[in-house]
């Protein structure tokens, strides 16, 4: 069984935890205690059966001392390491320490940390997405706000009948009638709202618009469709047919959007883009000069690729001339919003006020563990102007992660005002939600 360098380390971690002296491990498994001092400060390597009979003696899995920590564990710290804000001060201490190191002499914490900054990301994102509907989405507002207004009238009269002077029997009457009837409008509110949030989040997480049910569609399938790859035009109608669209337009949707990447399969197949997928992800303004193609189209296609085939994961945002997202293939710790504007300095919208000059931008969103990602934005001309009609255009902009890299100087980015905690931004269009005390915040 091979060993890595660092086999020493985990075997002596383990010896120390059980208290066992070094001496007496020696002679149980038949070596001198110089010999395993040279083997516990890595500089012996050691075999196969030595090392089965020091795992025996130490009741441990003779893998956990050759390997060590999994790989999932090492990416997640990496994860963490990467997502640290690099202005604090213990940034530059944890980056110093090797995760792999951590991870071998504590490997319960290790995993414990990842698990909690997963847990803490996907708290954050859900967070914002709630924080998202209940500033944009007016059913909800309007429910909430009849349902406080209940609360609030039941409240008020019930003070008054328990006051230390007591109203007159007629007064009273007509108090005891009104928290009747406001009861009623709350249970009646209450219901409604119960029936709308379920409806709206459906079976499955998304579905309140066309738009959502695309992608919900394509999230089942990886994001990829594959019949589209074909050099034969596929059965548009029976694709868009599926029964996750439920609507007509959903299926108008969904079927622009399927010949349109008909089209870019065509203009760019898979095993061109594959030529550039030597060693992760390409560098897209290079394939812009070798391929003639539009920046876009390439943006597109990448994020299409098969799961299997693309180096990693990653996230497209599309929007029309007037800012509004059309598309949206959410990435993990870029949280999107359902409802209303997303942050108006993401590159995408830069990319809108600079027509045929791409984007290409470091961004990092805020949060307990910070985020950064590679961005690139272009802007397509769908539609030439003329003197009488404007043109139609439209933004495209790619997301990849970048955990566990440095990036100095990065774009200060949020998902949405609403829910964004960076108090001086300029491009501030409303208060957040996290800056404004709770008894202050209206529906």
């Amino acid at each position: 069984m091979p060993t890595t360098t660092l086999t020493g380390t985990r075997l002596r971690a383990r010896r120390l935890d059980l208290g066992v002296k070094q001496a007496d491990l020696a002679r149980s498994v038949g070596i001198s205690a110089s010999y395993l001092n040279l083997i516990e400060h890595n500089r012996r390597r050691i075999g196969g059966k030595l090392l089965g009979r020091l795992a025996e003696f130490l009741s441990v899995d003779p893998a956990s001392l050759s390997e060590g920590a999994n790989s999932a564990v090492l990416q997640g710290l990496g994860e963490i390491i990467g997502a640290l804000n690099p202005h604090r001060e213990s940034t530059t201490r944890i980056a110093s320490e090797s995760p792999e190191d951590f991870a071998d002499r504590f490997p319960g914490w290790a995993a414990q940390s990842v698990a909690q900054h997963r847990r803490i990301a996907g708290l954050e994102a859900t967070i914002a997405g709630l924080a998202d509907r209940m500033s944009h989405d007016p059913h909800l507002s309007s429910a909430l706000h009849d349902i406080l207004s209940s609360v609030t009238a039941i409240r008020s009269t019930s003070t008054i009948l328990t006051g230390e002077e007591r109203p007159d029997p007629a007064w009273q009457a007509r108090f005891q009638r009104n928290i009747h009837e406001e009861s009623a409008r709350l249970a009646t509110a209450s219901q409604a709202l119960a029936r709308y949030l379920a409806t709206a989040e459906d079976a499955r997480p998304g579905t309140a618009s066309p738009q959502e049910e695309l992608e919900v569609w394509l999230s089942g399938r990886n994001w990829h469709v594959a019949e589209l790859e074909s050099q034969t035009a596929p059965d548009f109608e029976a694709l868009v047919h599926d029964p996750g669209f439920r609507a007509t337009g959903s299926r108008r949707i969904a079927r622009r959007w399927l010949s349109r990447t008909f089209e870019d399969a065509q203009s760019l197949p898979i095993p061109t883009v594959s030529e550039f997928l030597t060693d992760g992800w390409p560098d897209p303004g290079a394939m812009v000069q070798r391929l003639h193609v539009p920046l876009s189209l390439i943006l597109r296609r990448l994020a299409a690729l098969p799961e299997l085939m693309a180096p990693g994961a990653a996230g497209l945002l599309i929007a029309d001339g007037a800012g509004a997202l059309t598309f949206r293939r959410p990435l993990d710790g870029f949280p999107l919003p359902r409802i209303g504007a997303g942050c108006p300095l993401w590159p995408l919208f830069e990319a809108l006020q600079r027509p045929g000059q791409p984007v290409r931008a470091i961004v990092e969103l805020p949060g307990t563990l910070a985020r950064r990602f590679q961005t690139y934005a272009a802007v397509e001309i769908l539609q030439p102007g003329t003197f009488t009609d404007p043109p139609v255009v439209e933004a495209t902009m790619l997301i990849l992660p970048l955990d566990g890299a440095e990036a100095p100087g990065a774009r200060q980015v949020g998902s949405a005002c609403r829910v964004c905690p960076r108090t001086s931004c300029a491009a501030r269009r409303e208060p957040s939600v996290l800056e404004t005390p709770p008894d202050t915040i209206s529906f």
